[in-house]
């Protein structure tokens, strides 16, 4: 299962917009155009069906801080956020679910959220339909979604479960290498990688050994004095991750993260989450080319293949690379290119574009056709500034 189509209306930067998504997706666009805010959707829906969270938690926190800043800018009449999500079967794409939820708030006191609507249908048979007769008798129920509630969503719990294998990674190797300089709990799901040493060694075991053999496979070859990556604990019981680094001397000196490079955290980070996602999940990758030589740049959207296509699963990436658009295979129905207007982002698939088209026919590759797209129109101005 992978979410096939998304209808947006008022969220963030977006006033409208309704794409159609594979199991790859690309996302470009010039710097603050609204990529991190289109991954946002998928994490705001995770956010509402997690245990702990729900509606009022999704609006409030992770950085959102209510639904006037969910709300875009430039929002017309109606002026509540709209999320659809079409979630369809990856062998014969055949829509299974859809999943609508309008979300305005309260006109005076606290502004609280408050559902407008949510709808589910399954096969096109509409299952849910709200606000009901107990939602207008009880203003409360409103707070809450049905998909958030167990004993509410059991026709549609398939979506609920697909919305919580959601994960986002945008790892910063500074969480990783001194972990004791960043104090609290850290971010919920930890994006960044505050905790990604403690999700490594809470694997079960064998599962752990074999991810780590697999991406020291992959460091081998990208970096080639790395050998031996295994996992250890220090005297004081917390764990690091361990290689050793071929040298001059007769015996290879041992390291762990905090003495890896930039690139080589972020590298174990990326193959650590493309090994651990699980059939009918979802993965979202914020700018994995970050730290990384060029050539291993080209490379990933092959590898990300070979790794996706084991599990049937979906990854949505944000990119500003040409490194890694210079691959031959990406097309142009597998890039979303974002356009700032006078008023709101635009949003459409790069293949709609007929000039696109023409130039990806005439052999040039997503990244040569596409991304001068993605340039302001006064780039040049700034050389002289």
């Amino acid at each position: 299962m992978f979410v096939s189509r998304v209808i947006l209306k008022n969220w963030r930067n977006f006033r409208f917009a309704d794409v159609q998504l594979g199991q790859r997706a690309f996302l470009i666009g010039p710097n603050a155009c609204g990529k991190s805010n289109f991954l946002d959707v998928f994490r705001f829906l995770r956010d509402i069906v997690k245990p702990g969270g729900g509606l009022q938690s999704a609006v409030n926190k992770n950085g959102r801080g209510g639904l006037s800043k969910i709300r875009c800018l430039n929002a017309r009449q109606p002026s509540y956020v709209e999320i659809e999500v079409y979630l369809s079967d990856e062998s014969n794409q055949q829509i299974l679910w859809r999943y609508a939820i309008g979300i305005t708030q309260e006109s005076r006191g606290h502004r609280h959220p408050r559902l407008k609507y949510e709808r589910v249908w399954k096969d096109n048979t509409l299952l849910l339909n709200r606000p009901d007769k107990d939602d207008e008798d009880d203003e409360m129920l409103k707070t809450q979604t049905h998909l958030e509630q167990v004993n509410a969503n059991k026709e549609f719990r398939d979506i609920s479960k697909f919305f919580e294998s959601v994960s986002y990674l945008h790892l910063v190797p500074q969480f990783i290498r001194h972990p004791e300089i960043f104090s609290g709990s850290g971010i919920p799901e930890d994006p960044f990688g505050q905790g990604f040493m403690e999700r490594v060694i809470k694997t079960p075991e064998k599962t752990r050994k074999t991810r780590l053999k697999k991406i020291e496979e992959a460091l081998r070859i990208a970096v080639p004095k790395l050998k031996n990556l295994t996992d250890t604990k220090d005297e004081m019981g917390i764990p690091h991750l361990e290689a050793v680094y071929q040298h001059w001397r007769p015996n290879a000196g041992r390291q762990r993260e905090d003495q890896f490079s930039d690139g080589t955290l972020r590298l174990i980070g990326l193959l650590w989450a493309l090994l651990e996602l699980e059939k009918d999940s979802l993965l979202l990758l914020e700018e994995p080319e970050l730290s990384l030589n060029a050539g291993i740049i080209q490379k990933l959207p092959a590898l990300m293949y070979r790794l996706q296509r084991k599990i049937k699963r979906q990854i949505i990436i944000s990119t500003h690379s040409s490194d890694l658009l210079m691959d031959e295979s990406i097309g142009g129905e597998e890039i979303l290119l974002m356009t700032p207007g006078g008023q709101a982002t635009e949003i459409c698939l790069a293949s709609s574009k007929e000039e696109i088209c023409d130039l990806l026919e005439g052999g040039m590759s997503a990244a040569e056709a596409i991304l001068p797209y993605t340039n302001p129109s006064n780039i040049s101005q700034l050389g002289i500034f």
